[in-house]
């Protein structure tokens, strides 16, 4: 975003639906969320299968390495990932179209982050994939040999392979 600073600090607009509407993102926003972490803290990855969210996500303050995966079948980019510093300092957003997992992990002692959902959260359709599926071959910035903090939900999470017959098939 342009920011504007001064002696007292900075503005900027973090979302502005016509301008983003003019750069491919005219999705709609329904829901907000928040969360703060811990340095090593691991969340992720998490979708939704049938009521997928679209995700625009930015650090309010420390800093993550956020990524996404599309998980749309029949895509010529499944499988695939993208990783991207967020910080509260260089103030950058990533967008995360419906149809794709994501998750980050905590590079500064702490961290929150915020993300702008375009549909709510369905607890009954939430699925997840294990963050370090060989397959995926995510380069997260984790120390060689510690193990991220994980929730017990995400340290126990299949690989895509293992849930990819629950994804819903390619409209036509």
């Amino acid at each position: 975003p342009a920011v504007f600073g001064d002696d007292r600090g900075f503005f900027f607009e973090a979302y502005h639906a016509a301008k983003f509407a003019d750069g491919g993102i005219p999705e709609s926003f329904v829901q907000d969320n928040q969360s703060h972490s811990i340095r090593g803290t691991l969340r992720g990855l998490h979708a939704q299968r049938l009521f997928p969210q679209g995700k625009l996500v930015r650090a309010l303050s420390g800093e993550i390495w956020d990524v996404a995966v599309d998980i749309r079948r029949g895509s010529p980019t499944y499988g695939r990932s993208v990783g991207v510093t967020l910080s509260g300092e260089n103030r950058r957003q990533l967008w995360i179209p419906a149809g794709f997992l994501h998750g980050f992990f905590v590079l500064f002692p702490e961290a929150d982050v915020l993300y702008k959902c375009t549909a709510l959260y369905n607890k009954e359709d939430e699925i997840g994939v294990r963050w370090n599926d060989p397959d995926l071959a995510i380069a997260w910035p984790t120390e060689p040999q510690v193990s991220p903090l994980l929730s017990p939900k995400d340290a126990a999470a299949p690989t895509l392979a293992e849930i990819a017959h629950l994804l819903p098939e390619p409209s036509r």
